[in-house]
């Protein structure tokens, strides 16, 4: 997290600049299938949640605000104990904890699968291991916080299904793992990106996301 905290202080075109050539997004911006195993769309039903980990929580809280049937995302801290589920003390990559986000769905009109799809093809690089772009360590690792087993049974195939397909150019390195408790991260953190749309930090390696979500995945695109 420090590099965000001290990147404030640097002019925004060197920052571009720098950032451009050392780290590209983080966005694989890979057209990828449908999850040949999913949950199928409800008639009827209440609110789902799915709880997913790819990187730095700004960016992928503001992926998932753009995607059809989901109505609240949170951003928070999952895979850790609650006495260190904060800010400072994830950031020192020893909690367990990776930063993440909590996505409310309506199962009538978007699947867990698609969710995933979304996941993989835009909201992070699944290929990194415990980074994402320019964010080193384990809280910033890719995974799958699963809560039933219909979650974790589309989870496993979907993963299994894109490793076969070849689509990265490196193995995925994505955990699926369950769900112990999900903590609601600090409120400054929460719709970072929709208050800070000019930050050096979301215009280089978050809002790619959403324009490669609006260019691959039309039919899952919500203009907010």
């Amino acid at each position: 997290m420090k590099h965000r905290i001290a990147a404030f202080a640097v002019p925004a075109i060197a920052l571009v600049l720098t950032s451009a050539i050392l780290y590209p997004s983080p966005s694989v911006a890979t057209a990828l299938p449908d999850p040949a195993v999913d949950i199928p769309l409800a008639k009827a039903g209440t609110p789902q949640t799915a709880v997913l980990a790819g990187g730095c929580f700004w960016g992928v809280e503001g992926v998932f605000e753009h995607v059809k049937g989901v109505t609240q995302v949170v951003s928070g801290y999952a895979g850790g104990a609650a006495d260190t589920a904060n800010y400072e003390q994830v950031s020192s990559g020893r909690t367990g904890h990776a930063e993440s986000v909590r996505i409310t769905y309506d199962p009538t009109r978007i699947s867990y699968g698609q969710l995933l799809k979304v996941f993989f093809a835009v909201a992070h690089n699944p290929t990194e291991l415990n980074r994402q772009g320019p964010d080193r360590g384990t809280q910033y690792r890719s995974a799958i916080f699963y809560t039933t087993p219909e979650q974790t049974r589309v989870a496993d195939n979907y993963l299994a299904q894109l490793q076969t397909a070849h689509l990265f150019p490196r193995p995925l390195v994505t955990q699926i793992t369950p769900l112990q408790e999900f903590y609601g991260a600090e409120t400054y953190h929460q719709d970072y990106l929709v208050r800070h749309p000019n930050q050096p930090y979301i215009v280089i390696n978050d809002l790619p996301k959403i324009a490669n979500l609006h260019k691959q995945l039309p039919a899952l695109y919500v203009d907010k």
